[in-house]
């Protein structure tokens, strides 16, 4: 009995833009962030947008303007 091996070309088939991945990253309550990454409930952010927590955001990371404007308005 003989074994042969199958090559397979060296391929990266992730897309630019991976499907999941936000486009920016929104302000959301940290407690619901949490709960939101364990549980997968769904987060409601500062400018309304409505999503599961998938991802955490890396420093320089696009945030959404809206959620900076109502954030601004916030601190004042």
């Amino acid at each position: 009995m003989t074994t042969k091996t199958i090559e397979r070309p060296d391929l990266d088939e992730r897309t630019e833009q991976d499907d999941d991945a936000p486009v920016v990253f929104h302000y959301v309550k940290k407690d619901k962030m949490a709960e939101s990454a364990v549980l997968g409930t769904h987060v409601v952010a500062l400018c309304g947008e409505v999503f599961p927590v998938t991802k955490s955001p890396k420093p320089g990371s696009p945030v959404c303007e809206r959620c900076k404007k109502v954030y601004a308005k916030m601190n004042k």
